[in-house]
């Protein structure tokens, strides 16, 4: 809005004031109210002076230029005692209400004098006194100031004075008295009173402009040390969400990053300092200010301790910085600025609360939030390092390392690779015998790939030189199977037939052991497995996958019963059982198919191998849901998590955390499936694959957390995923799907405006699809919420086009919903009152024709219930628009009247059409006759109305008394007999 026209026009001063309140907080808005009071003071109207300078000492207090409110206010204070004639009843109560900041942001500037501050405290005592207030709001400016200063025991009387005096117009409200309140028993060490405390505030019992806001910032730190670590990421969520808007909460604020720097979520503390970067400089409140630096000096100090103290980070302008810079830089100012509230209070309480602050420990290693975020230092890796000869570290014993890494591969351990090359660095100066060296070409070429092959060769020469044929068999079998892995499966199959028939006489010969014969069996089977797995075609194909049947089944015949403790060879009857699975699957079989894997991921738990059952516990999991045991699919994923514990990798670990969360939606079991959600996406950024596997997981992650009423952490999480959400790589489907439902966030939490811009994105990326279902549900959303927002125009539009797709998709339902929409726009916008009832009658027609046409009685029913609230709506519109004529031009009776008899007839004929349905519509029917009744009392007609009172009631004789419907109508048919004796 421009400047004043100079003109004597309060009125338009007034709206000035109220449009500037509604900006967002800032220098802007504060030069603003400064305009603003200028032309106050040219109107010559005191009354206006007073509210102009209501309104700029309101825009300072919620600023980060709170120490301007000072000036304003001693100018009205000025006023009042010169002039109180002057002040309306409103100006009065406001001018006793601000005492309150005026007290509190004194105490937040140490260059006021604490003798300035009693005294202050004094002249509010005096004056609340004369106006007949109560002491409450007294005793607690005195709790504030004895608590800061650290007078515990004058803190403790004014606390119980401020609880014990009555609440009356100038106590503050409930939400934020619940607040310090609960600060107060934090600052005492009561984490747990304080949340319960805090409790109606959370829960949506008691609110105003900056609650819940502050008391879910100030809940972060006591959740966290109370190990309620859920309901400190959610107050994160959700809490950030509010106050990330509004300059003047840097305290809250502060809270977040410290939160951040507890928890193992420094990048976010960071991007959270880069959001606001003027709270490093503003100076306008200087207790804020000293949280904020104090977090910041926190979370820097602790991407130092990371190692991270070298990197550039978020800062004052000007310049840029490193994490130990900035760390230095932020001690250095908390520090001076706690110094200058301690020689005000002359006492060391804050300057010893700040260090307390600054030195803090991280009380999560790392706490997920399913927002993207990066880890700041690498996940640390297991297992431990092979082990080094006792007393010489420097040395490892190379004996040691060999009897390790033996045990490992024998028991087929994770890691035994690793434990075989660190023998392999010990051994580069040492004389080993062939079999040693034997073990490690083996173990070696087993990490090469393709490479290792001409290793596996050397291993088996040594093996022989050592005298154990029957291992050098195994070790060129393996070499054939890496080979038949590059693609060349009919040369290895040429192999392994050789070493196949040698091992089986060596070991009918006795000349070689089960462990050797069973490895060359299995690597024949491996081999003709992957010829199955090249997917031949018809009679070679059915020889192929019979040839590698018989060949699995000689490996079951040759260790089952054999086993004894030998893990290895219990591992090869588990993958053989696995292998025929396979073979199942091949044939289609899916039932035997999920009974072969289950079975041998029992054997490989049961053999004390239970990593190994995580492969075939996924594949089980994922026949199971092609099955539709939607049971066995989560268990068989639970177990594949339990199973692999610390020795899946973390890409891996998300997938399975992903596809439980899946299983778990669509058992309808949310609350579980947001947590598998969450944990997903903390190890895919693990894994570095936030913009990928990641982005996945936020998405379902953000859909659960909608599905249980949690919108406000849905939104930030949707925000967080839809930036890597492309319909490139992810699909279109997903992207709509993201858009939508943070819509549907945005629509729950009032922010209309950019809900609408969510859902037109959704609607134009759905407008190219085939099916047109979803481009129409998403045009008419966008509708509703460009409405909320005020946008009248614009929603218009929307329910044009979602009308003509409803139309086109044959669904006179929400056509007829949207006409109904457009009529109540028009009577809003341009349109007025005569455009609203042309949009009303199309939709009554709409409606008609389609009840006409419709054949399935159902169909048709449902449409007559749509008929009566078309009718029903279009007298409310009609008695509304009446309404306003009435209000705007007494002179226009006639127009009035004629409305109202227009109203009253459509109320009857929604009443009529109701009736049709029985007692189905019941309550439709009982509805418009009392709205019908009102507007005839409007209309000089009270028998008409009593009489409508009446048949309602009759309606209702015998009905169910618990039907909350059923007492509302009988008590508003109640209230309109009253007429009838008003009458008399």
């Amino acid at each position: 809005m421009g400047e004043l026209d100079g003109s004597t026009d309060f009125d338009a001063l007034r709206r000035a004031m109220a449009e500037n309140s509604e900006q967002p907080e800032g220098p802007a808005r504060n030069a603003r109210a400064e305009q603003l009071l200028a032309e106050a003071e040219r109107l010559n109207i005191p009354l206006a002076v007073i509210e102009a300078l209501g309104h700029q000492l309101k825009v300072y207090n919620y600023s980060s230029e709170k120490d301007r409110m000072f000036v304003p206010f001693a100018r009205l204070l000025r006023l009042w005692d010169e002039h109180p004639e002057d002040f309306d009843e409103y100006e009065a109560h406001s001018l006793h209400w601000v005492f309150k900041w005026v007290s509190a942001g004194m105490l937040d500037q140490p260059h006021i004098p604490l003798a300035s501050i009693e005294k202050w405290l004094g002249e509010m005592e005096h004056r609340y006194r004369l106006a007949g207030h109560s002491e409450r709001a007294v005793r607690s400016a005195e709790f504030s100031v004895a608590a800061h200063m650290g007078d515990l025991e004058r803190a403790e009387r004014a606390y119980g004075a401020w609880l014990a005096a009555d609440r009356d117009q100038m106590a503050d409200c409930h939400a934020c008295e619940l607040h310090g309140q609960g600060t107060w028993q934090v600052e005492r060490g009561r984490d747990e009173d304080a949340l319960g405390l805090w409790r109606p505030v959370l829960e949506g019992e008691y609110s105003c402009a900056h609650e819940p806001h502050t008391i879910l910032a100030s809940s972060l730190t006591p959740l966290l040390r109370l190990g309620r670590l859920d309901e400190a990421r959610a107050h994160h969520l959700r809490g950030f969400r509010l106050v990330r808007p509004m300059e003047s909460m840097r305290g809250a604020y502060a809270d977040h990053v410290e939160f951040c720097a507890l928890t193992g979520n420094e990048a976010r503390g960071l991007e959270l300092l880069a959001q606001r970067p003027a709270y490093f400089t503003d100076t306008g409140q200087p207790r804020s200010r000293l949280d904020f630096m104090a977090v910041v000096t926190l979370l820097a100090d602790r991407l130092t301790e990371l190692g991270l103290g070298e990197g550039q980070v978020p800062g004052p302008a000007g310049r840029s910085w490193t994490a130990r810079e900035l760390a230095a830089h932020a001690r250095a100012e908390a520090l001076e600025l706690a110094g200058r509230f301690d020689r005000r209070n002359g006492t060391s309480y804050v300057g010893d609360r700040v260090r307390a602050r600054m030195a803090q420990r991280p009380l999560v290693d790392r706490l997920p939030l399913g927002v993207r975020t990066v880890r700041s230092t690498p996940q640390p890796v297991a297992p431990p390092p092979a082990p080094e000869a006792p007393g010489v570290p420097d040395e490892p014993d190379l004996s040691a390392l060999l009897t390790e890494a033996r045990r490992l591969s024998d028991t087929l351990q994770p890691h035994a690779l690793e434990a075989w090359a660190a023998v392999a660095r010990a051994a580069e100066v040492a004389e080993l015998d062939a079999r040693d060296r034997a073990e490690i070409a083996d173990h070696e070429a087993m990490t090469q790939g393709p490479e290792g092959i001409a290793l596996f060769e050397q291993a088996a020469a040594l093996y022989a030189e050592a005298g154990d044929p029957g291992e050098a068999l195994a070790a060129r079998a393996r070499g054939a199977y890496i080979r038949a892995l590059t693609g060349e499966v009919d040369e290895a199959l040429t192999t392994v037939a050789a070493l196949y028939d040698e091992a089986l006489a060596l070991y009918a010969e006795d000349a070689t052991g089960v462990r050797q014969t069973a490895s060359v069996v299995m690597s024949r089977a491996r081999i003709l497995m992957r010829g199955v797995h090249e997917g031949t075609e018809g009679a070679a194909g059915r020889e192929v996958r019979a040839a590698a049947e018989r060949a699995v089944l000689e490996v079951l015949a040759l260790v089952d019963g054999r086993a004894g403790d030998d893990v290895r060879l219990a591992a090869r009857a588990a993958e053989a059982r696995a292998m025929l699975a396979e073979l199942a699957g091949e044939s289609g079989d899916l039932e035997r198919t999920a009974d072969l894997f289950r079975q041998a991921a029992a054997e490989y738990v049961g053999a004390g191998l239970p990593w190994f059952a995580v492969e075939y516990e996924v594949r089980l999991a994922a026949l199971a849901q092609q099955l539709g045991d939607a049971a066995e699919a989560e268990r068989a994923l639970r177990a594949a998590l339990e199973h692999g514990g610390p020795y899946v990798e973390t890409a891996g670990r998300a997938q399975l955390h992903l596809q439980l969360a899946e299983v778990l939606g669509l058992r309808d079991e949310v609350v579980e499936a947001a947590e598998q959600a969450l944990q997903a996406a903390h190890w895919a950024d693990e894994a570095g694959e936030s913009a990928t596997l990641g982005v996945w997981a936020r998405h379902q992650l953000g859909g659960f957390l909608l599905r249980q009423g949690r919108c406000a952490e849905a939104a930030e999480v949707l925000e967080s995923a839809l930036p890597d959400l492309s319909a490139e790589t992810h699909g279109d489907g997903a992207v709509v799907q993201a858009e939508w439902w943070l819509g549907d966030c945005l629509s729950e939490l009032g922010e209309h405006r950019e809900a609408a811009e969510h859902r037109l994105r959704a609607a134009e990326i759905a407008r190219h699809w085939p099916e047109q279902q979803d481009h129409a549900t998403l045009a008419h959303l966008a509708a509703e919420s460009l409405s909320n927002a005020g946008l009248l125009e614009e929603a218009d539009q929307a329910y044009a086009r979602a009308g003509e797709l409803w139309r086109s998709l044959g669904n006179p339902h929400f056509l007829v919903r949207s006409l109904r929409a457009r009529g109540w726009l028009a009577l809003r916008g341009e349109a007025g009152a005569e455009g609203a009832r042309k949009l009303m009658t199309e939709a009554v027609r709409a409606c008609e024709r389609a009840r006409e046409a419709a054949a399935d009685p159902a169909a048709r029913e449902q449409l007559t219930a749509e008929l009566g609230n078309t009718h029903r709506q279009f007298g409310d519109l009609l008695a509304r628009s009446a309404a306003e004529e009435d209000e705007e031009d007494e002179e226009r009776g006639g127009v009035v009247q004629g409305a109202f008899e227009a109203a009253v007839a459509q109320l009857d004929r929604a009443a009529a059409v109701f009736g049709t349905l029985g007692a189905q519509g019941l309550h439709g029917r009982t509805g418009a006759e009392l709205a019908a009744g009102w507007l005839e009392a409007e209309l000089g007609r009270p028998a008409e109305a009593v009489a409508r009172a009446r048949g309602v009631l009759a309606a209702y004789e015998g009905a169910d008394g618990l039907d909350e419907t059923v007492r509302e109508r009988r008590a508003e048919a109640t209230q309109m007999l009253r007429l009838d004796r008003a009458g008399e």
